[in-house]
């Protein structure tokens, strides 16, 4: 099977074709094997390019521990990039299927090549029963919970899939002699106040249009990248009053564009798309 190897802002997936190509028969099982960094061919998860109905191509993701996610924001620009540069559906303007829904996305074209892609990532879920998280409030807005011992203040949002936005000191963004988002990340993922497991952020305000931040993302561990994530901290910021509706985050693999819209209440998320190199992958 053909594979294409792409990241966006180092949140790397391999992706497999399965317009022109076969479909996996057990994409959880192949997603474990082709994310082994020393095994396989090493990525935060696996996604597939679908034929889809209602939209120019479908997209499904799964995690590096085969976990199926709903939705994955760097994932999707790299789709909308694959089906412009391919030959799918070449123009600027796509609707893309997701475990969210179809959603649009523009690109950015340069030499015939899609460089930067711009999502309308649709409206934040605040309502905590649909996150989820049994934490009180819609959102839970900086909320105490317990996890690994150590006591946590979140706010929740959904951009169809669950996140915990946690705004904390400089000692998060150190990774030695300790890490804490290492330490904490998977007990906080794995918390019991989030039902279907939760991505973890952990944020540094800078100003009110800049924040830096890191990830714990839900079967795949630190990754350097969360679109959805990002979208989340955007949301967040400004439940908190901690930043304004238009942001630059600065993410350990480069930055994103968020904006969360008065006029429509879509959350808007811009930023780069690479295709790396492709192969086959032998079964």
């Amino acid at each position: 099977m053909r594979f294409t190897k792409m990241h966006g802002l180092g949140n790397d997936y391999v992706y497999f074709d399965c317009v022109n190509g076969p479909t996996p028969t057990d994409p959880a099982a192949l997603a474990k094997k082709v994310s082994d960094r020393h095994f396989g061919i090493g990525s935060d998860g696996l996604i597939l390019i679908a034929k889809s109905e209602i939209a120019d191509a479908r997209m499904r993701m799964f995690n590096a521990d085969g976990s199926e996610s709903e939705m994955c924001g760097n994932g999707l620009r790299c789709v909308a990039k694959y089906v412009h540069d391919h030959g799918i559906a070449k123009k600027p303007k796509l609707n893309l299927e997701t475990g969210r829904g179809v959603l649009s996305v523009e690109l950015e074209i340069k030499h015939g090549k899609a460089e930067r892609v711009r999502v309308n990532m649709g409206e934040p879920i605040l309502e905590a029963a649909k996150i989820p998280t049994n934490l009180d409030g819609d959102p839970p807005i900086n909320t105490m919970f317990e996890a690994g011992g150590e006591l946590f203040y979140g706010t929740c949002v959904s951009m169809g899939n669950p996140h915990v936005v946690m705004f904390v000191g400089s000692e998060y963004f150190v990774t030695y002699p300790r890490d804490k988002v290492a330490d904490y990340g998977v007990a906080i993922e794995h918390a019991v106040q989030f039902p279907k497991r939760i991505n973890a952020h952990f944020v540094k305000v800078q100003s009110r249009n800049e924040v830096t931040m890191r990830t714990w993302e839900r079967g795949s561990g630190i990754t350097l990248a969360c679109g959805t994530g990002a979208c989340a901290v955007c949301v967040a910021g400004v439940l908190m009053g901690n930043t304004d509706r238009k942001i630059l985050a600065h993410l350990p693999g480069g930055d994103l564009e968020l904006e969360w819209s008065e006029a429509d209440n879509h959350v808007y998320m811009t930023g780069p798309a690479t295709e790396v190199y492709s192969g086959e992958w032998p079964e």
